[in-house]
């Protein structure tokens, strides 16, 4: 694959990303969430959504696989992922001044070719560097 098209396939992989980050968005609003932050990126890395649900601070993992044959778009969201996610979100809370009193989820939103599932509490916070 020549440089130009690798360039090609992440712009349009990114260009899918943020489509089908979109649709999870939308599909939580309809479900009475308030989207906070989209894509939040810091150094310890990246989360796809940040939003409000109830009396929770929920940071969202979307994962998208087109069909089964590319495997189980909840199965994406693997330990060392989990692990990057937490980190981020203690970040986030630090720099929002949102203590340990402050409710907070992990969520997984996980589309499969049309269907989306959302997975509340996907995982728990794991705590530290490891």
């Amino acid at each position: 694959m020549t440089e130009k098209e690798e360039l090609s396939n992440r712009q349009n992989n990114r260009q899918l990303g943020t489509e089908k980050e979109s649709l999870a968005a939308d599909y939580l609003v309809r479900r009475g969430a308030r989207i906070l932050e989209r894509n939040y990126r810091c150094r310890q890395g990246e989360i796809d959504l940040i939003f409000r649900h109830g009396e929770y601070l929920v940071f969202g993992e979307v994962k998208y696989r087109k069909s089964q044959t590319a495997g189980m778009a909840l199965e994406a969201v693997g330990l060392a992922k989990q692990k990057r996610i937490c980190r981020v979100a203690d970040y986030y809370r630090a720099v929002h001044g949102l203590g340990d009193g402050t409710s907070v989820r992990y969520d997984v939103i996980a589309i499969q070719g049309e269907r989306v599932s959302w997975i509340p509490n996907a995982f728990p916070h794991h705590y530290g560097r490891g």
